[in-house]
């Protein structure tokens, strides 16, 4: 079940349940706050728990409302592309062969056959953005598993409007964002660990903070770090 709370400018999507805490979030873009409620709280007690919350919401829809955005990709030479928090300068090549990339020095190469199109580059440097998280999460799950006591059973990557990272504790899974190949190895690893640490404490309770104190003390800075980059310039929907 789904319901609203209107709180001046404030507007709060509510969505009950089989939860035991309320949990309060505030999403990017536009700072849009949504809460997770237990299916028997009543909708009084909840609109008291954001009216004691209101200055942290509006905190963080100033800091989402002032993150830099990127510009449009129009996907032409010497435009600026990233690749794990490293600027790379875009050089096309026609050529009749199978696409590919390749980083050399401070350019990102880009082989495509002669009169592709802006849609066909997007989505042969979305695939490979996609093959380098692919292949950089495995091993800091591997590190983090006997660390944290926990076992990933299975992890996906795929293309994620409003969060870094989710998780299914009841699969043992977890999903990361493919602009996450973007960020600095940093975030990954922490975004990682996030996720992983909902293995044990499904909500952003204490206890989770705690867990997360726990396995990595610079979390938050990593976190900071993240939330301060530059964001894909797209409209973000929920």
């Amino acid at each position: 079940m789904t319901t609203q709370i209107k709180l001046g400018d404030i507007t709060v999507d509510v969505v009950f349940k089989d939860i035991k805490n309320i949990h309060l979030s505030v999403n990017p873009p536009a700072g849009r706050v949504k809460i997770s409620a237990p299916l028997r709280m009543n909708i009084d007690t909840i609109r008291v728990f954001v009216i004691f919350k209101i200055g942290w919401i509006k905190k963080k829809q100033k800091k989402f409302q002032e993150q830099e955005r990127e510009t449009p990709r129009q996907y032409l030479d010497l435009e600026s592309h990233y690749v794990w928090g490293r600027r790379y300068l875009l050089k096309i090549i026609e050529i009749n062969e199978v696409p590919s990339i390749e980083l050399k020095h401070k350019m990102m190469i880009l082989r495509v056959r002669p009169g592709a199109d802006d849609k066909k580059k997007q989505a042969i440097i979305d695939a490979w953005y996609r093959d380098q998280l692919k292949k950089a999460v495995p091993p800091i799950i591997a590190t983090w598993e006997p660390i944290m006591g926990v076992k990933v059973e299975r992890f996906f990557v795929q293309r994620m409007k409003t969060k870094w990272g989710s998780c299914n504790h009841k699969a043992c899974s977890i999903r990361l964002n493919t602009e996450l190949a973007k960020k600095p190895k940093e975030c990954l690893e922490y975004t990682i660990v996030h996720e992983m640490t909902h293995l044990l404490e499904p909500t952003h309770n204490a206890r989770f903070i705690t867990l997360m104190d726990q396995f990595m003390p610079f979390w938050q800075f990593c976190k900071n770090k993240l939330n301060q980059l530059p964001v894909s310039h797209e409209e973000w929907v929920y």
